[in-house]
């Protein structure tokens, strides 16, 4: 959970796509549209927060329309930056 947090908070843009995909199953492109980022740093961000546990990819094997939503993890990472 630590590292977790850690990751979030050392990253305006981890937090701002942790927080976008909220409680919703969100494709790249629907984030970048929400927060206003490129595509391409959604993409490079969901990969590090895919490989630290905070989001899953619920259709891997696709090229396009790769749908991403919250671990345990990320949620509960979220919920305790918002708190404070």
């Amino acid at each position: 959970m630590v590292k977790a947090i850690s990751l979030l908070k050392s990253s305006e843009y981890r937090s701002k796509i942790i927080k976008a995909i909220g409680n919703d199953t969100l494709t790249p492109s629907e984030i970048a549209q929400k927060i206003n980022i490129r595509l391409n740093h959604v993409s490079i961000f969901l990969k590090e927060l895919k490989e630290n546990s905070m989001v899953k990819c619920l259709n891997e094997e696709s090229r396009k329309g790769r749908l991403y939503e919250l671990t345990t993890l990320g949620k509960n990472a979220i919920d305790k930056l918002n708190s404070k």
